[in-house]
């Protein structure tokens, strides 16, 4: 009988520090929520003096361990979504902002006053082609033009003085803009079409305002959604 014991007390030493393990864990996690939370209202808050709305905003702080990233106020990562985005004048999909580096003083998990500091940040901005078109024709002054992605390719349709054309086009950053490369024009194409297609995309659309002062870094098209990416540098949240 006696044998038994310190096998028993083994396997409750085992159970207790599960447990114990088990209870870290879930406090860690509750202190994420609780930060997390703070951090997406800090950033809404943000974002609101830019004319940025969203139907939604979530946070996600990366990286291993919330208290050993907290004790040292520095997280490797903190990811911001924001579902909807409402711009000045870009209705969007989505904003999803990666924060690098981001200082977060521990007063914050209690609500106390401070300041978040992020050495960098990456912004990637989606919104439909639509949006795009409606941009180009304000731009071009082209009502005939509409601007659809097909398998992930853009292609722009414009109807002119009763005749049509649809080009593929890339997008790409030109002197600040967002200028609209034709990529091959077809044989035949009425000139007023291709002068209209060539000259008046290429100028370019004025890039919206973009949230916390991003200057933008490039435009790609996936997934038949165009994609504005821009970065920024020091970045600061008050709370």
């Amino acid at each position: 009988m006696s044998s038994n014991r310190p096998g028993r007390g083994f396997r409750r030493l085992i159970v207790t520090l599960v447990v114990l393990a088990v209870l870290a864990v879930a406090v860690d996690r509750i202190a994420a929520v609780v930060a997390q939370n703070q951090l997406a209202s800090m950033a809404t808050k943000e974002a609101a003096k830019y004319d940025v709305r969203s139907a939604d905003t979530s946070v996600k702080i990366g990286g291993f361990g919330f208290f050993p990233q907290l004790f040292k106020e520095d997280f490797s990562k903190v990811t911001l979504t924001m579902g909807q985005p409402k711009l000045s004048k870009i209705p969007g999909e989505k904003l999803t902002v990666d924060m690098h580096s981001v200082h977060v003083p521990r007063s914050l998990l209690t609500k106390q006053s401070g300041a978040v500091t992020i050495d960098s940040t990456d912004l990637r901005l989606q919104f439909s082609p639509r949006e795009l078109s409606r941009l180009a024709v304000a731009a071009t002054g082209l009502d005939g033009l509409s601007v659809v992605a097909v398998d992930g390719k853009l292609h722009a349709k414009l109807t002119l003085g009763g005749s049509s054309a649809d080009v593929p086009i890339t997008p790409q950053i030109s002197n600040g803009r967002l200028a609209l490369s034709v990529d091959q024009l077809p044989d035949g194409i009425p000139a007023a079409l291709r002068t209209a297609l060539q000259n008046r995309l290429a100028d370019g659309i004025e890039i919206p305002k973009l949230p916390f002062g991003a200057q933008v870094t490039g435009v790609n098209v996936q997934d038949n959604s165009v994609i504005l990416t821009a970065a920024v540098q020091d970045l600061k949240f008050n709370s």
